[in-house]
């Protein structure tokens, strides 16, 4: 069955850099999917942060446009979120999710989500 599960979380200080990983396992082999990045801090709704797409494009909130750069390693189905110049209000649980199945004889419907990795970030 399908499984992500998230890395790379940290306490770091503000200005300070993360990279975040979600390895995916069990997605269906004829189906391509959006890789999204989102976070939730506490008492706060989940909220999106980054999405790539399976031919590589990227989209990020604004909040974070120019801090964060999504990127992937397909051979080891692999997503990572570079972040830098961190900001206290980056703090929060990051989620990684599988999403928008697709493609040629894709009968995937699915919607999938990983464990989160904390991030931290003081001032």
């Amino acid at each position: 069955q399908v499984q992500l599960v998230e890395s790379g979380g940290g306490s770091v200080q503000a200005g300070g850099s993360l990279r975040l990983s979600c390895t995916a396992s069990g997605l269906h082999l004829r189906c391509t999917y959006d890789m999204n990045w989102y976070r939730q801090a506490p008492g706060k709704e989940r909220e999106f942060v980054s999405r790539i797409g399976s031919e590589g494009g990227t989209s990020y909130a604004d909040s974070v446009k120019g801090r964060f750069t999504v990127s992937q390693n397909n051979a080891k189905n692999t997503v990572y979120l570079q972040i830098d110049n961190l900001k206290p209000e980056d703090t929060a649980m990051y989620y990684c999710n599988a999403a928008r199945p697709s493609g040629f004889r894709c009968y995937d419907r699915g919607n999938y989500w990983g464990q989160g990795t904390q991030v931290t970030v003081s001032s």
